[in-house]
Formats: C-alpha cells, structure tokens, sequence
C-alpha cells in the first residue's frame, strides 16, 4: 500500500484550536529531529492580520485563519503520517477515514486558502486614506468618544488625523487615529 511518488501534497492536519502556531512548532522540531526536510517541505498556520485597539492604540495582531488547522505540504510515505498524529497537540489529518489514508487538498482549494493568506497581506498595506480636511467626522474611541469633529490635517505616514472638536462650546484640537473616527 506504500505511494510510490514522491511528490509532495497538502494536508490539513487538525490540531487544538487555540495550539496551531505550537503544534506547527512541535511538528517542524520533529521534522529536523528526524531529518524528514525531504518530505516535508512546509508547514503553515494561514493567518490573517487584524488591528485592534488596545489603550488608544492601534495594535497589529495575526489571527489565525481557520482555528484548529494546519496546513502542510509533504511527502506522506510509510511512518510520516503516524509520526505527525503522534505529535503533542495533533489531532488527526481533515478527510482520513477511519483506518485510511489521509485525503490530499485539491489543487483549488489549496490555491484558495494561500491565494487567501496572500490576499489579505496585500489588501493590508493598500488602505487609501479614507479622510479628507474639512470632512465631517465623529470619533468613536477614546475619551472624546461620541463628538463630531473636523479634519484639519491629515498624516498619511502615522495614519493620524487633526480634529476640531468642540468641547464645552470651545474648539479643540485633537490628534486621531484613522481608526478612532468613523465618517458622518
């Protein structure tokens, strides 16, 4: 029942949901302890990049795409798949049945998953600015949380933005994220 081919396949291995980015580590310590780099050439955690705001900060995080799956692409001869079920966290391979094999991605649905992690690496970095000065805008973060303001400048290198807001029937100056304000 041995595949004779040696070419390399992806797999969605299943893991603890919240343990991708250990058990993909756990795999690759495993993969160079047994000098398995031959075949298995690569394994990955799709995420995608999310900005939160932490304390009036923007803060990049990755998420992970598709919680409780790792994808890898390998060989899967002899004791490959036992080895990679055996380690810590790994639940078992997405589609084996019972006793069988585990089932290859299709050529498309792998496509669509990289196609997936490098789409939204890209759309990240080609946000235009969505403001303009005089632009009416409300802020929705921070303590000046629920007022209208004006933009007065706009900096596209720190993603900030100057508001007029007024405040107790004073205008103030307020220095914003893009991501603190919402359009009106």
């Amino acid at each position: 029942m041995a595949k004779t081919s040696n070419t390399k396949q992806w797999y969605v291995v299943r893991a603890v949901s919240g343990q991708e980015n250990k058990v993909k580590a756990y795999i690759e310590q495993e993969i160079s302890r047994l000098n398995l780099e031959d075949l298995i050439e690569e394994v990955l955690v799709p995420t995608e990049k999310v900005i939160q705001i932490r304390n009036g900060k923007k803060v990049n995080k990755e998420r992970v795409y598709f919680p409780g799956y790792i994808m890898v692409k390998a060989n899967l001869v002899g004791e490959i798949p036992h080895i990679i079920k055996s380690i810590n966290g790994v639940i078992g391979f997405l589609g084996e049945v019972k006793g069988g094999d585990p089932v290859p991605l299709r050529k498309a649905e792998v496509n669509r998953m990289l196609g997936k992690v490098d789409e939204l690496a890209v759309k990240q970095d080609s946000v235009a600015i969505p403001f303009t000065v005089g632009e009416t805008i409300k802020v929705i973060d921070g303590p000046f949380n629920g007022f209208n303001g004006t933009v007065e400048k706009v900096n596209e290198e720190k993603r900030k933005l100057e508001v007029m807001v007024k405040i107790f029937g004073r205008k103030t100056p307020l220095e914003l994220s893009y991501m603190q304000v919402e359009k009106v």
